[in-house]
């Protein structure tokens, strides 16, 4: 027993001084502070790679790493929106080494180039106005066929569908109907009128860069349409576009979208991106058994392609070009072509032509001036029922701008020219009694100044003024102002806005209730511009705690007002739709909040929610504008597990109820839509660097709306339904709610549940 106790004694006393050497030769130690151009970077993290040695920086970036054992070691840092810093140190026998880190801010997290705001490259951080940008990242994480319903996950953006039948569309922003937003790309103004129905469809999303979205008129930069907000759809640099890049996904319901983009050169100096989108849809289903389709069918192709040109002291110069060709219809089940404008079979046919190039030029001289140009064609071929409706527009843009800066003073300013024609087959191109041709011809010169003030290192001003003359309707003058607050480590940033807006409406090319031929339109006076005035307060504050969490929170207050709105009249009369300015007032109104959490595990969380109230006061009046929430909310949940290259990601929407355009006292359809909500799962495979797979469900609750949404769909040429003498619908045994066939009553998508399965291959 002694012996054995003797033995044990020994190799406990041989343990216990290994341990003391070892811990001994362990007190080395790594202290130091992290900062970012100047400025501590709180709650980074630190750890030696391949052990489990690790730390995180205090609340002014400073850090201790003790017991390191000597040997050489990477040493990691790392915080969400800077460059990860790798760095190899070798640590002697009790070596108390004191390095300082310098992390580099990274502008593709956190603090992204933005243009919209200013009309020139600037950081999303510096920008006075407050941009939101989404990268072609987020809108991966539910693919769609198009920008259109890609925005579905935006706070405070949503797509609205106007038709039952054709699906046709448009964008809201705040409460605010498409008409009242500008669709750019690479910041020219291509959309409006006649194409904002189309414009953010066969958009190759492959080529997408980002898209920036400003809410609130920028009228002083852009003119005419964006009284309500701008989106702007940057596409990839030509240089910086992946060699290879392809998109591919196909759905249950037999839709198939196609992304293809590559990136060429001709000769040394001219780098080429060319990019495809092919979309089709050939298979009706009616699932809410109204005898007509729940989805309009689509045959769809868009080509575009960009030059960069390299020239001398890299001024800038990049042409591009676009064309869409889209053959869609909705209707009666049994429709085909041979029906198309007859009376027979109800269908919604559109042939839609579209072609459009801009770019922008930098001129050649010491001072930065920059000519940017447009123009677009957009041939449209539709017929509602035995209602035909032929259009064409053509639109040239052009504008020179100038650059200077002088101390605190950036000021911008510049030139701009518009022409644009519309001919349709409608009496908004008819003059006379006898109804005579007569497009229309606008031409619209204008000249805008704004000048970024720099204060102090925390404080800009933006003072701008617009002046712009329609050959139609006179002069109109749009100032703004914008205020910029940030605190001195930039994680609190305030932005106080007040602008003016206007718009010269059209309601056949904005409307497309005014097409359907289900109701007469009604003008009662001639239509002249609409006007605003926004306010908006847009907080931002940037919180990084330990552990590598950041937490993004981005609130805003806005609040428009209207004089002279275009609002459609469905209620005076269910057999019209009345035009006419309003004569009173209108007030969209409300608050919004984004968040942003990122966990260093590899979980992105993104959750917004927008609380508005758009009302018409008229007459002593108030009421809801029709199709407008309450309440929207959206959400974004990323979960990566690296080890397994699998993304998984959960997104939806939910929105509150809206005011319906039912047709007269005895409709008995709900005045309001129930509260409803789109969610989507989707899984992510990575093979490598280039390639992935992915798949999910789209609608998992299977959310549709009601199946009585198109009023009277068994009768849609109103065969049996009687009017009286005054042109009012009659109730009848056979039509007891004395309602005739409209399309107009559509709040959601009718497309149910359904899977989908894609990859995308990338080629550097």
């Amino acid at each position: 027993m002694l012996t054995n106790f003797t033995i044990k004694s020994k190799w406990i006393g041989i343990v216990l001084l290994m341990f003391v050497s070892i811990s001994v030769h362990a007190q080395n130690s790594l202290s130091g502070t992290i900062t970012s151009n100047n400025k501590p970077v709180d709650f980074a993290s630190i750890y030696l790679k391949g052990t489990r040695l690790g730390t995180s920086a205090d609340d002014q970036g400073k850090f201790e790493l003790n017991n390191v054992p000597s040997g050489t070691f990477t040493v990691v840092v790392s915080s969400i929106g800077y460059k990860t810093l790798k760095k190899t140190i070798t640590f002697n026998n009790n070596e108390k080494l004191t390095v300082n880190f310098q992390l580099v801010e990274d502008s593709s997290q956190l603090d992204e180039v933005v243009v919209s705001g200013t009309m020139k490259e600037v950081s999303k951080l510096a920008s006075p106005v407050p941009v939101e940008v989404y990268t072609a990242k987020f809108f991966k994480a539910n693919p769609t066929p198009s920008i259109f319903e890609s925005l579905q996950n935006v706070n405070g953006v949503r797509p609205q569908l106007n038709c039952n039948v054709c699906n046709t569309g448009d964008i809201h922003i705040n409460g605010l109907e498409g008409p009242y937003t500008m669709v750019l790309i690479d910041g020219m103004p291509i959309v409006s009128g006649l194409s904002t129905v189309y414009g953010l469809t066969g958009i190759p999303q492959s080529l997408i860069e980002r898209v920036e979205i400003v809410k609130g008129p920028a009228s002083t930069l852009y003119g005419s349409e964006a009284v309500g907000g701008l989106i702007n759809i940057i596409t990839k640099k030509p240089s910086a576009a992946p060699l290879v890049s392809t998109d591919v996904f196909a759905t249950t319901w037999g839709e198939v979208n196609a992304d293809v983009g590559v990136r060429y050169s001709l000769g040394k100096k001219v780098d080429g991106l060319l990019g495809v989108n092919y979309f089709n849809y050939s298979n009706p289903i009616d699932n809410n058994n109204d005898g007509f389709t729940d989805v309009t069918l689509q045959d769809r192709i868009s080509i575009f392609n960009k030059f960069s040109f390299q020239r001398k002291d890299n001024r800038v110069f990049t042409i591009a070009g676009r064309y869409v060709y889209e053959d869609r219809w909705g209707g009666e089940m049994n429709w085909e072509p041979k029906y198309r404008g007859g009376d027979e079979v109800y269908g919604e046919s559109i042939y839609t032509s579209r072609w459009e190039t801009f770019g922008i030029y930098q001129l050649p001289t010491e001072e930065l001036i920059n000519f940017q140009f447009s123009a677009n064609g957009h041939n449209q071929n539709s017929v509602y029922g035995d209602t035909k409706y032929l259009a064409d527009q053509y639109i040239g843009f052009g504008q020179l701008t100038w650059n200077k800066v002088l101390g605190k003073h950036d000021i911008l300013t510049g030139v701009a020219y518009r022409y644009t024609y519309y001919d349709d087959n409608t009496p908004a191109t008819a003059k006379g009694d006898d109804l005579e041709n007569n497009p229309a011809i606008t031409h619209l010169p204008g000249a805008f100044i704004q000048d970024e003030i720099e204060l102090n290192p925390q404080n800009t001003l933006l003072l701008g003024m617009r002046y712009d003359y329609n050959s139609l309707h006179g002069g109109i003058l749009t100032p703004r102002i914008n205020y910029k607050w940030s605190s001195k480590n930039n994680r609190n940033v305030l932005r106080l806005s007040v602008g003016n807006g206007y718009r010269v409406a059209n309601v056949f090319t904005e409307d497309h209730a005014a097409l359907t031929g289900a109701r007469d339109v009604v003008f009662e006076d001639e239509l002249l511009p609409e006007t605003s005035w926004n306010g908006n307060i847009n907080f931002v504050k940037k919180i990084y705690l330990e552990g590598g969490i950041f937490i993004g929170l981005d609130a805003s207050a806005f609040y428009t007002y209207f004089s002279n709105q275009i609002l459609p009249d469905y209620e005076t009369d269910p057999n019209k739709i009345i035009y006419s300015n309003l004569d009173g007032s209108s007030v969209s109104q409300g608050v919004s909040l984004n968040v942003d959490v990122d966990f260093k595990n590899g979980l992105k969380i993104n959750a917004g929610g927008t609380l508005m109230d758009v009302t018409v006061e008229e007459d002593g009046r108030k009421y809801r504008q029709l199709l407008t929430e309450r309440f929207q909310g959206v959400w974004s949940a990323g979960y990566t597990i690296k080890s397994l290259g699998l993304t998984i990601d959960y997104t939806g929407n939910l929105y509150g109820p809206m005011r319906l355009p039912v047709l007269g006292e005895l409709d008995d359809r709900p005045d309001y839509s129930p509260w409803w909500s789109i969610q989507n799962i989707q899984v992510t495979k990575n093979f490598g660097e280039h390639f992935q797979l992915y798949g999910g469900v789209k609608n998992l609750l299977n959310y549709t709306p009601p199946s009585n949404s198109i009023a009277r769909a068994f009768d849609p040429f109103d065969e049996n339904v009687v009017f009286d003498t005054d042109g009012q619908v009659v109730p009848t045994p056979d039509n007891p709610n004395a309602l005739t066939f409209d399309p107009s009553y559509v709040f959601a998508p009718n497309q149910g549940i359904r899977g989908f399965l894609g990859f995308r291959y990338t080629l550097d």
